[in-house]
């Protein structure tokens, strides 16, 4: 009697075509779960970053030096005049000519043809205290004469002078930051505007004086123009 039953120890085809689907899901859903467990961290890092990070709607604060489309407000009206600021505080009493000491002074004894005297000044306060003086340049006076006649002023064609109070210190000389440069010709406040003449030169003898708030220069500063 024959019989229809597969060859002993040998399962059916479809056994076998169960097991490697089951083989195979498995390997599906060991695959899922490792996806799950890596892209999982990378969400939650994700969070923690839009949390920390400020709204775009908000505006990033401006500077205070960056300028503003609209000026600030002031109650102040406006304004073209200048704003002067006060001067600064001196200490001690006005000078007294007792203790204030003015030497007049040039760079050279002698100059020669086109050389320019560069004129200048220093302020000694001879006094034991501190004390305060004008010394800017609408208190300072410079004159270049000969003989009896005067040949030049620097009052006459001054621009724009200013008033410079400073505390002089005892026993500590004060001179000019810059000097005055003279030219060589015969000023007069009529003649600041055209062409002045020159002096006379050829080893002509000058003589400088210097006064500064009033207190003359209590010798006058010898030079040779040629």
């Amino acid at each position: 009697m024959t019989s229809n039953r597969p060859a002993s120890g040998r399962l059916p085809a479809s056994v076998y075509r169960r097991r490697r689907l089951m083989v195979l899901l498995g390997l599906v859903a060991v695959i899922v779960a490792i996806v799950l467990v890596i892209v999982r961290p990378g969400a939650s890092q994700g969070d923690e970053v839009s949390q920390t990070t400020p709204p775009s709607s908000t505006p990033a604060p401006v500077a205070s030096g960056a300028p503003s489309s609209e000026p600030p407000a002031t109650d102040a009206p406006a304004t073209d005049e200048p704003v002067v600021s006060e001067a600064p505080a001196v200490d001690g009493a006005a000078c007294t000519e007792d203790q204030i000491t003015v030497e007049a002074l040039t760079d050279k004894a002698v100059y020669a043809a086109g050389e320019q005297p560069k004129l200048s000044v220093t302020i000694t306060n001879t006094g034991p205290n501190t004390c305060a003086l004008n010394v800017g340049t609408k208190a300072q006076v410079f004159t270049v004469t000969s003989g009896k006649e005067v040949y030049w002023t620097s009052t006459d064609c001054q621009t724009e002078p200013v008033d410079a109070e400073v505390s002089l210190a005892p026993d500590t000389p004060v001179s000019s930051t810059a000097p005055i440069t003279w030219d060589r010709t015969r000023s007069t406040a009529d003649t600041c505007a055209g062409t002045r003449a020159p002096v006379p030169a050829g080893g002509a003898s000058y003589h400088l004086s210097v006064s500064v708030s009033g207190f003359e220069s209590a010798e006058t500063k010898q030079f040779l123009l040629y």
